[in-house]
């Protein structure tokens, strides 16, 4: 059996930016982390040549076309693992809630394919894969920032390319300052999951029609370009106030990325001592972060328990998906070879 753990994130500054409708006209950047939650895949070899695959329902299929489940069937065409299987999903936080759900899956489940195949994928050709599966085949109206991060983990600076390259570059910056931006955040489930898919098809397409969002995604690359040079000035005052620009800059992007009740939200924490914040992912629901000084966290935390508002706890987490467990076996004689030649082909 192998089991894949792989980590959620969270997204500061400079999310859109990662849309091929964007870097396409100039290079995409963003600010993010990952954070010790998890999603954790098992891949194991059935009895039989049929495919199981369990998440919030379970399919038991004979043929790999005939699965549902669109993410894990692409994977498993992608790295050529198509009978005799049972994969199983399970996270640490439900789906829907902003934190890349659907990427964070695709990374792990193509982590754990591989390493049943008996290969090791670098984290930057897991994400492109992921890529590849999710926008190309199956035509979500995503970007590509969570794929990376959820690949590599940490505290990252990406950049996104027109030729499709994309960079990867680790914060560099003192200890106590990536632990002093990560403490003043403080992250709430809202109670409201959310289909990202309209919020981020209306986004998608005023990045090609509207000359404000336009506008509104440069201003977002040269924040999240600006908080990287003042964190890796070892300066992390500034997260709060920008992550408030960044917010009213992202609700011109699409009308549903917010809420009177999401709206309600944010001001109240505002009021309670919060000096920004932002409702992560597409908007719509999820959850809510803010940046909080020390001396307002308990106001803070008191006035989002009157909203009924869970707290969610996070560290940093430094390291992407990777395979926590591997039983002492051989990759099966049929799934053998390179997986990754017939990916690409």
């Amino acid at each position: 059996m192998i089991i894949s753990r792989t980590p959620f994130r969270v997204s500061l500054f400079g999310g859109g930016s990662d849309f091929r409708e964007y870097y396409s006209r100039t290079p995409g950047a963003v600010l993010t982390l990952a954070i010790d939650r998890y999603m954790y895949v098992t891949v194991n070899k059935r009895f039989d040549d049929t495919i199981r695959v369990s998440y919030t329902k379970t399919e038991i299929v004979p043929r790999l076309k005939d699965l549902q489940h669109e993410l894990i069937r692409e994977a498993m065409r992608v790295a050529d693992v198509t009978k005799g299987v049972e994969i199983t999903t399970i996270a640490d936080l439900p789906a829907g809630i902003g934190l890349a759900s659907s990427s964070v899956l695709t990374v792990g489940v193509l982590n754990g394919l591989f390493a049943y195949r008996g290969q090791f994928v670098p984290a930057g050709e897991l994400a492109a894969l992921a890529c590849k599966i999710e926008i190309d085949v199956l035509g979500r109206p995503i970007g590509k920032q969570d794929q990376y991060i959820a690949a590599h983990g940490g505290f990252q600076f990406v950049r996104f390319f027109g030729d499709e390259r994309v960079t990867v570059e680790p914060m560099y910056c003192r200890p106590e300052t990536a632990r002093a931006v990560v403490e003043q955040l403080l992250l709430f489930y809202t109670g409201l999951t959310r289909a990202a898919g309209s919020v981020l098809a209306q986004a998608k397409k005023r990045m090609t029609t509207r000359v404000s969002t336009q506008d509104a995604l440069d201003a977002l690359v040269a924040l999240a370009e600006a908080q990287r040079a003042r964190v890796a000035g070892n300066d992390a005052t500034g997260i709060g106030p920008a992550l408030h620009d960044a917010w009213q800059l992202k609700k011109q992007m699409a009308s549903r990325v917010s809420s009177s009740l999401l709206d309600g939200y944010y001001d109240r924490g505002r009021k309670a001592g919060a000096t920004g914040g932002k409702i992560v992912g597409a908007g719509g629901g999820g959850c809510l972060l803010l940046s909080v000084p020390p001396q307002a966290r308990t106001s803070v935390r008191r006035a989002m328990a009157k909203c009924g508002l869970r707290e969610i706890p996070f560290a940093l987490e430094p390291g992407g998906t990777t395979i926590i467990h591997a039983s002492d076996w051989e990759a099966p004689a049929d799934v053998r070879g390179d997986a990754r030649t017939a990916a690409r082909g």
